[in-house]
Formats: structure tokens, sequence, C-alpha cells
């Protein structure tokens, strides 16, 4: 699948979900700052150069690479009102052949926690994903006690599937992840266990 050569965006209500440019840098840089606290018990740790402009350079030109490429479609969360950054959502390891499966995963900045803007945004990644990708399945992983994570994926129609051990190191540490998947067309209904 060959990608467009014009921007890509995706509208939601309240939010433009697009690539990162290199005008981003300070909004990013300050969101991730500020929300660090928050964000880095979920995450793989940061590199040292993580908040500096040449990772971010490298980070916008992966995006538009992986786009380019069919693999993946990283974008950033865009509040519409004011143009503030909230945060981002990948569909990453978009695979073909006979997988048609794609990976998700996102953060949010802390003051924007909580208000629905990632429901808002993973219910149009996968929209999409669906409609316009032809992708059958996506999954998502997180720790079992990021109960706001486990929550937004099961508002948006992924059902749990199992834990995976040892899955990412995340903040310094090998864990544990819970394994949920969205399928296209999904007959499996709700699921209670984990």
């Amino acid at each position: 699948m060959l990608a467009s050569r014009r921007r890509f965006r995706l509208d939601t209500e309240r939010m433009v979900l697009r690539l990162p440019e290199h005008s981003d840098f300070r909004m990013w840089t300050a969101l991730r700052a500020s929300s660090a606290a928050f964000l880095v018990p979920w995450e793989p740790t940061w590199s040292e150069d993580h908040l500096h402009r040449r990772a971010f350079t490298g980070r916008v030109q992966w995006a538009a690479r992986v786009r380019q490429q069919g693999t993946g479609l990283p974008l950033f969360l865009v509040r519409r009102d004011d143009d503030q950054l909230l945060g981002a959502i990948t569909l990453d390891n978009i695979r073909r052949g006979p997988a048609q499966v794609g990976t998700v995963g996102y953060w949010i900045g802390e003051p924007f926690a909580r208000h629905g803007y990632m429901r808002e945004a993973l219910n149009a990644v996968v929209h999409h994903a669906f409609t316009e990708l032809d992708i059958s399945r996506i999954e998502a992983a997180c720790l079992p006690e990021n109960a706001a994570s486990r929550a937004v994926l099961e508002k948006c129609g992924f059902k749990y599937e199992g834990v995976a051990q040892s899955y990412l190191q995340i903040n310094g540490r090998w864990r544990n992840h819970v394994l949920y998947a969205n399928l296209r067309g999904d007959r499996r209904g709700r699921t209670d266990v984990g």
C-alpha cells in the first residue's frame, strides 16, 4: 500500500490527529517534561536525549517514513479549539499478507487525562484502520495495574486475551503485560476475564 503524499489527518469531534511536525518540538517537549512523573511509570526508560531536538527530529523523520511505507501511523492529538498538543497515538507494526494486523500504543499529557480524549482518538484510529487500511486485528498491551488504559481499551471494543510474560521493559524492568485485541466484525461478546 503506497501512502498518499498529501498531509495525513484524522478529524474527531474535538481534535485533529496528524503526523508530528518539526514545529511541534517545543510543545511536545514541554508536555512530556511537565508530565514526566505521570508517564514514566508506564513507559520504556527515556533515553538521556529523549527531550532534545535531535531526538525529536528523528521521531518526525521516523513517523514520515513508516507512514510512507505503510507500516505505521504515528499521530499527535491536537485539540482543534486552541492547537494544544494533548498526546500521541501510534498504530505500529502493521503486518500485511495473511495477518492484516497492527499494534496500537498511546500516551496522554497529565493535564488532559480523564477527559475522554484518548477514547476519542482510539476510536478514530480503529475506525480508520478497519475501513481505510483493511486491518483485521488491532492489538494492544498494557501493565496489569494500569486501570485507566485498560478502561480506555475496553470502552473502545478491545477484549482481554491474556498475559504476556516479560513483554516489555517499562521504567527499567521487564514487566508482564495484559493483552487486548479489537477485531473487525468482532462477534466474541464482552469478556470480564483478567
